[in-house]
């Protein structure tokens, strides 16, 4: 493939989602200074129940890990000054409020009892909340001048019941209920900070159509920011959809990519070239885009969960590689060897895929903040993904010796439980001596209860049929044999 454009003139920002696994704030120190050194030139930081709320709003900070204070917060936008760095904050005004929602004090400004994201727009208390919420975080960014307000996914809006009776009355629609609740809250930000530039993600606009666009009251108001992290992303379509926006007035506009935590919700190890695929889209839309369209730049978002409920997805330092390679396709036009090489070399790394680079024999290093554990959970990934371990019972022992009709019977010969027995304890030995080198290794860069999370979600479950079956055989064994053999056996 032929060289693209580098992407156009604009900032490059690279998304940090806080609302699980918060990096400790002196290894979050180092990876800002990494991100300049990569070739960003800002951070959009998205803090949820990691920042210092106070007074009422105290109730929405992280019970799992201690919040950042409120001298790590400023001391996060003294480093990334000093690096020159923008930060700009992201704060959930309408969808994805499930941080706060999930509060049994605030179950009453759902939208609809059962969904913990939407924000009932009716109430005032509601939009008090948000507006308090902004207040306390833009007043502790002294120095930012965007604020980014969300607004994505805003789900089942238009279906609680005060909505229903609102849009009851004839030409009335959801997308007006959505435009004047975010044009309130924007408007709000505005007075309340007239040189503040204020950012919206795009996903609820892209149904509506040119006199809803440009009459919706954004006009001049927001900047929006047009997310696709498909790595075939449709180029054709997301070029029309921008020539939309700049045509209904909303000429301000962003672009946002990814670099992890876009795979699958569950996905440990980053794979760079998915990602790197995303980003030669992207410069595909940039090349398309006719004059007259102004990008303000792209955001390489690293989303950490798919929403505040959802289990972690890769940590930042398996998708070092993935954020590298994707500025650097960006900054050539394309992932050419020249890009690779930079990569491997301002890394200090083999290979531009985290699953092949070779170990370190050092650890980790100022190239590569993180890169221990990184090294760790690709081996660790690599055995609770291993045919031995995931389909244990599958084997053909167990299919036919020792499934739940012979346990339940008791009817097991002794000789094959103790086999299937001695090859659980090895598994398990195996991945339980791995499990404790990355909890050492996680622990120096995120808090403990990031590690026990993480182990809990991605080791458990796929460890748990071979745990029942290794208790299974023990049971059986005192059962089946002599009290005094059968000892020496389940002692094993």
């Amino acid at each position: 493939m032929d060289a693209l454009p580098a992407w156009p003139k604009g900032k490059k920002l690279v998304h940090l989602d806080l609302k699980g696994a918060p990096p400790r704030i002196d290894y979050l120190h180092k990876l800002i200074g990494l991100f300049s050194g990569l070739g960003a030139d800002g951070i959009l930081v998205e803090y949820e129940d990691m920042f210092p709320y106070e007074g009422e709003l105290k109730v929405l900070q992280s019970t799992q890990h201690s919040p950042y204070s409120r001298e790590e917060v400023l001391s996060i936008q003294e480093v990334a000054k000093s690096q020159g760095l923008e930060v700009i904050p992201l704060v959930q005004t309408f969808g994805h409020m499930e941080f706060v929602l999930k509060h049994k004090s605030l179950w009453g400004l759902r939208e609809v009892g059962h969904c913990l994201g939407t924000l009932n727009p009716h109430r005032e208390e509601g939009v008090r909340l948000v507006e308090e919420m902004l207040r306390q975080v833009v007043e502790l960014h002294p120095g930012s001048t965007s604020l980014h307000i969300g607004a994505d996914e805003v789900y089942l809006l238009g279906e609680g019941e005060e909505s229903r009776c609102w849009l009851s009355t004839p030409g009335r629609t959801v997308q007006q209920l959505f435009l004047s609740h975010v044009t309130r809250v924007a408007k709000g930000v505005r007075e309340a900070w007239p040189n503040l530039n204020m950012i919206m993600w795009d996903d609820m606009l892209r149904g509506m159509d040119h006199d809803t666009l440009k009459g919706s009251g954004l006009v001049g108001l927001v900047q929006l920011m047009l997310w696709d992290y498909n790595p075939t992303l449709d180029v054709k379509n997301t070029v029309y959809l921008l020539e939309r926006y700049s045509g209904a007035g909303l000429s301000e506009l962003w672009a946002a990519s990814a670099f992890k935590g876009s795979t699958n919700v569950h996905t440990c190890v980053t794979s760079t070239q998915r990602h790197v695929d995303n980003h030669l889209q992207w410069l595909q839309v940039a090349a398309a885009l006719p004059e007259g369209i102004h990008m303000l730049g792209i955001a390489l978002t690293g989303w950490q969960r798919y929403d505040h409920l959802s289990v972690l997805c890769e940590l930042l330092p398996l998708a070092l590689p993935s954020l590298a390679s994707s500025l650097q396709t960006l900054t050539h036009g394309q992932f050419s060897p020249e890009a690779q090489s930079r990569v491997t070399k301002t890394l200090g790394i083999s290979s531009v895929e985290v699953e092949t680079m070779e170990s370190s024999t050092t650890g980790d290093s100022v190239l590569f903040p993180g890169r221990r554990l990184a090294e760790l959970v690709v081996e660790l990934t690599a055995i609770l993904q291993s045919e031995e371990l995931r389909h244990f019972e599958d084997n053909m022992f167990v299919r036919g010796w020792f499934t739940p009709y012979h346990r339940q019977r008791k009817i097991v010969s002794p000789l094959i439980a103790q086999q299937l027995q001695c090859q659980a304890m090895t598994l398990l030995a195996l991945v339980e001596q791995r499990v404790a080198m990355v909890k050492k290794e996680m622990v120096r860069l995120y808090p403990a209860s990031t590690a026990q999370e993480w182990v809990e979600q991605h080791v458990s479950p796929v460890v748990a049929p071979l745990q029942r079956v290794l208790e299974d055989t023990r049971a059986s064994l005192l059962e089946m044999v002599p009290q005094n053999v059968s000892a020496s056996m389940v002692g094993q």
